[in-house]
């Protein structure tokens, strides 16, 4: 199951696919998402055989940003993330797979903001680096050919990495698991009387999705039917499926360090759900997802 860029459950049903309403219901494999920054990815080089470490650049097709050592660190990369660089080649355990993570920070403290999210551990961390593993990349000849998978399984730090891969579950025997059952029905029925749109279409409902959550704008059927230019039934489809996604969001739980947004308390960035179905993020939009945009750094979802 290749891991491409991954989408929310009700931004997948707008060319018609409907396979996200058997996905609500199918156990599978839920990890917690971590907000951190930089991304890094490390791992076995697949030409050279031999540990490398860098950061999404690694993929790059012409600009190859691959280090092989601390050398190559500084050759290409610079400023904090050449620093993170280093402390990570030097610690984080060697492999023969390719992985990547999201940086939490370095050892010493309790608590860790490294991009929008805060993170409160229970105890000091002793370790030098924290890093939280998402995503595993298969190559047999170059970087450039990787194809990446989420995983599940937990990586071994050591006494110098903390890896940090919480727990997570969902209280499928709750009541309001039937709940959703029963809407998941009723969509499939609903979707019946829409007119669905082509790819092309579906990518720019999702800029103008974007753009009404960014500014905190009301989701009005009608309104975004006229933003979009398309079936007003299909808006209403696109709404009811998000909120199928926001009643499994709130089934979710997870053992991971304390989480606060913009000083509040909430239970996690979101969740991402693995089964036979595909792989979606369940994230709350209004909240999560507006902060990103209007961080500084974000510019989408």
């Amino acid at each position: 199951m290749q891991n491409k860029h991954l989408e929310h459950p009700e931004d997948s049903i707008l060319t018609g696919d409907l396979s996200v309403l058997d996905w609500f219901t199918t156990k599978g494999s839920l990890s917690v998402k971590i907000d951190g920054a930089p991304a890094i990815v490390w791992g076995n080089d697949p030409e050279t055989d031999t540990f490398f470490i860098g950061t999404k650049a690694v993929f790059n097709k012409v600009k190859i940003r691959i280090a092989h050592s601390h050398e190559e660190i500084d050759q290409f990369y610079d400023g904090n993330v050449a620093d993170i660089l280093h402390a990570c080649f030097d610690v984080l355990p060697r492999t023969h797979n390719i992985y990547q993570g999201d940086f939490i920070g370095f050892g010493g403290e309790t608590e860790y903001q490294s991009n929008l999210l805060t993170y409160r551990f229970d105890h000091t961390v002793t370790e030098n680096v924290i890093v939280a593993p998402h995503t595993q990349y298969l190559c047999s000849t170059t970087l450039r050919d990787a194809v990446a998978y989420p995983f599940s399984y937990k990586l071994t730090g050591n006494r110098k990495c903390k890896f940090v891969q919480p727990l997570a579950w969902i209280a499928y025997g709750a009541e309001r698991f039937d709940d959703v059952e029963e809407v998941c029905a009723f969509a499939k029925m609903m979707a019946t009387m829409c007119q669905f749109v082509t790819n092309a279409q579906a990518q720019k409902m999702k800029k103008v999705f974007n753009t009404f959550i960014k500014i905190g704008a009301e989701l009005d059927d009608e309104a975004l039917a006229t933003a979009c230019d398309c079936d007003i039934n299909l808006i209403r489809l696109w709404k009811l499926v998000k909120s199928i996604k926001d009643d499994c969001l709130y089934l979710c739980r997870n053992n991971g360090p304390t989480t606060y947004l913009l000083g509040e308390k909430i239970d996690a960035e979101g969740y991402v759900l693995i089964n036979e179905h595909g792989s979606f993020k369940l994230v709350e939009r209004e909240a999560f997802s507006r902060a990103n945009f209007n961080h500084g750094r974000f510019q989408t979802s």
